[in-house]
């Protein structure tokens, strides 16, 4: 599987996926970091993917949905955007319910 079948897959994985630098719990930069709080502030599950654990998707990330930079937030298959995106959102309250949606109707 190329690269870019294996970003779509993991895209497609879970209703919410974000890519990062690091993980979670143990993030490699502030921009990954402060993303995984807002998400987790959200009370929602979502998938991640240490895109220094991958070169490939590393470099072939930003091709994907033409993205140049990390995080990377995805909700139903769609990217929402990056820190910047994600963190207003969710200041405007509209994060948490667009989230909230994504993970009813994948159950």
């Amino acid at each position: 599987m190329d690269v870019m079948e294996r970003i779509q897959q993991a895209v497609n994985s879970q209703p919410i996926v974000v890519f990062l630098k690091g993980t979670p719990q143990l993030p490699s930069c502030g921009y990954s970091a402060r993303t995984a709080q807002v998400l987790q502030a959200c009370e929602v599950d979502f998938g991640h993917v240490n895109v220094l654990a991958d070169p490939e998707i590393f470099e072939n990330l930003p091709r994907f949905a033409n993205w140049p930079t990390f995080p990377q937030v995805y909700v139903n298959g769609e990217l929402i955007g990056g820190h910047d995106i994600t963190l207003e959102m969710f200041q405007k309250g509209e994060l948490k319910p667009l989230l909230q949606e994504a993970v009813k109707k994948a159950s």
